[in-house]
């Protein structure tokens, strides 16, 4: 358990928190670019470690992220029209570039020199994978962008599903390190077979365990940390292992283990310290790869269905989330569809901000217990001037991923890095 302070470190986004400073020195994704997709359309409303923003792409299809409020008299350019270069506030017609340039000032004399001394606030911005990602620290310690792990080329299909949650972002990345769990919350949706390894179909996961109580290893890095989760495979339990390898690269992403088919994993950006963005996506290669709609599909996360226009749920503990109790009676385990609306509802059920203190965590938390550990640290040290975690010499290297496979009990799954390694192991038994 971590005492009130440490949980408030951990935590706390908004203002000048340690943990929210820490983030904005990383580009941080601010939304997706479907929701900016159409030059001169209709702006999106976006909230970030609690900074209110707005985002719209431009006649000639450049996008800008500029603070929310018009610096004029306040009111939200969310509304604004978007035309001609530039998004005009409603109020008086003071109109901004996507650079935070003032175009035009309705309201002001023809001989005023005002605009020529306006600069309304904007971030740099990139445009990659399906997102609009902007950078919020100092310009000076502003990193080159990189393309993260799960989308490192432009010819990997990245499809994203994305829920604005109403809770912290810490017990919702929590949930993604946490294997364990799959094998009970999971268990009808990502249930065990007699595959070869992890397997994927239009309805459900499989795997190749029946192991619900797997033993964890962790490996630090600077940017997070690998851990594995070690279960008795169905074949060959007295020589082999089932080995699923998670991947926390800080601040607030995770590599989940894949399956034969694509890569797994998932985004958890802070809106503020009781709210989150949270991103589940799927990428790889297109061929196997589901598409956005087939993958919100298979998920149950789909805008017009369990989720309104701007991603919120549609339902909560009100409604039981949907729980089905003739389903679990007909053995469903949770009556809950699809693998993150049970995830949803554990980590609502937690409240705005999971109390920590009152916690008794088993062998079976080692990554959550990691988790807190390192990032707890991590807002310390950078509080005292220290650097911020995954910056500079620390960034994740290219080409980390996470693994899933079975494997001979000679093998040690700290030197199984990749798809090629696991290949040599198999090979080699």
């Amino acid at each position: 358990m971590l005492t009130a302070e440490e949980n408030q470190l951990l935590t706390r986004v908004e203002g000048d928190a340690p943990m929210g400073a820490l983030m904005r020195r990383h580009w941080i994704p601010v939304c997706l670019t479907e929701e900016v997709a159409e030059p001169d359309g209709t702006p999106a409303k976006a909230r970030i470690l609690g900074m209110d923003l707005v985002v719209f792409r431009d006649s000639e299809g450049r996008v800008g992220v500029l603070d929310e409020l018009c610096p004029h008299r306040r009111a939200s350019l969310v509304l604004g029209r978007n035309e001609e270069g530039g998004l005009r506030c409603l109020y008086h017609g003071w109109k901004f570039d996507v650079a935070g340039n003032a175009l035009e000032m309705s309201s002001e004399p023809a001989g005023s020199g005002l605009k020529d001394k306006m600069k309304h606030r904007a971030y740099p911005v990139t445009e990659w994978g399906g997102w609009v990602w902007s950078y919020f620290g100092p310009a000076e310690t502003m990193p080159a962008f990189e393309p993260p792990p799960f989308a490192p080329n432009a010819q990997v299909r990245v499809s994203i599903a994305k829920a604005v949650i109403p809770c912290n972002w810490a017990q919702i990345l929590e949930g993604a390190i946490d294997s364990a769990h799959s094998s009970s919350l999971h268990s009808s949706d990502f249930v065990p077979a007699r595959v070869k390894a992890g397997e994927a179909n239009d309805r459900m996961w499989l795997r190749p365990s029946t192991d619900k109580s797997p033993r964890l290893a962790v490996q630090r890095a600077g940017y997070g940390f690998r851990y594995a989760a070690l279960r008795r495979p169905i074949a060959n339990a007295a020589t082999h292992e089932y080995v699923r390898t998670t991947v926390f690269v800080a601040p607030f992403t995770v590599l989940v283990p894949p399956n034969n088919l694509y890569n797994v994993a998932n985004v958890n950006v802070p809106i503020d310290d009781t709210h989150t963005a949270f991103y589940f996506l799927a990428w790889g290669d297109p061929a196997s790869t589901p598409s956005t709609e087939e993958w919100r599909k298979f998920l149950n996360v789909r805008p017009g269905f369990t989720l309104d226009q701007y991603y919120r749920l549609k339902t909560s503990m009100d409604e039981r989330f949907g729980q089905d109790r003739n389903a679990m009676k007909a053995g469903n385990f949770t009556g809950i569809q699809g693998f993150p609306n049970q995830d949803i509802a554990m980590w609502m059920t937690m409240g705005p901000i999971a109390d920590r203190t009152n916690e008794r965590l088993g062998a079976s938390d080692l990554a959550v217990v990691e988790f807190r550990k390192q990032m707890v640290e991590a807002a310390g040290t950078f509080a005292a001037g220290g650097a911020a975690i995954g910056t500079g010499d620390a960034r994740v290297p290219a080409g980390t991923c996470s693994l899933q496979a079975v494997l001979p009990k000679t093998v040690d799954w700290r030197d199984v890095r990749t798809a090629g390694d696991i290949a040599a192991a198999v090979n080699a038994a």
